[in-house]
Formats: structure tokens, C-alpha cells, sequence
């Protein structure tokens, strides 16, 4: 996972071990809850992220949604899901996702 996360989780993974076991945990556990197919759920957590504007997760998601099939266009558009309900601050994460998805092959 490492080198894959931003600087930031990966500091919480090493120096709070046992709130990034529970954090992890709950991601799991919500991820199983979840109705949505792998692909939908992360192209809906991309757009989650850029509507917050929680733009170091966006590689990490981008990549692992890539990996389960999404094409560019579908990250494209799952930055911009969120522009009619919270304005252009969701442009901020493009970048992101596309030197992600472009990364990797």
C-alpha cells in the first residue's frame, strides 16, 4: 500500500497503528455493507473525494478503480459528478486523476 497513499496516510499508518487497524476496519466493513459493485463504488468515492476536495486520495482510488476497469472518461467523469452540487472546486482534483490514471498501465 505504501508508495501508493499520500504522505499523509502513510504518517498515520506508521505512528497511529492502532487507529489506522480501526479506520481500516471500518473501510472494510462498510465496503462489504455496500451494494455497489467494486468499479461504481470507487468511480462514487473519486467523486466523493473531489467534492470534499480531498484531492491526496484521489491517485490511490483512481488507480485501484482503473484496475477494475474504468476507462479515463469514467474518472473524468466521476471528478466532475459533483460540479452542479458544490461548484468548479471539484476541477481541483483533474489533475490528479488524470496523471494518476495515465500512470499506470
Amino acid at each position: 500500500m505504501q508508495n501508493q497513499v499520500s504522505n499523509a496516510f502513510q504518517l498515520f499508518l506508521s505512528e497511529a497503528p492502532e487507529h489506522a487497524k480501526g479506520w481500516l476496519e471500518a473501510v472494510k466493513n462498510v465496503d462489504k455493507a455496500s451494494a455497489l459493485d467494486s468499479k461504481t463504488g470507487e468511480l462514487a468515492y473519486i467523486a466523493v473525494l473531489a467534492a470534499a476536495k480531498l484531492v491526496s486520495g484521489i491517485p490511490f482510488h483512481v488507480r485501484s478503480a482503473k484496475q477494475l476497469g474504468a476507462t479515463r472518461e469514467e474518472i473524468i467523469s466521476a471528478v466532475l459528478l459533483g460540479l452542479p452540487a458544490v461548484g468548479n472546486g471539484v476541477i481541483q482534483s483533474l489533475p490528479a486523476a488524470i496523471e494518476a490514471y495515465d500512470s499506470v498501465e
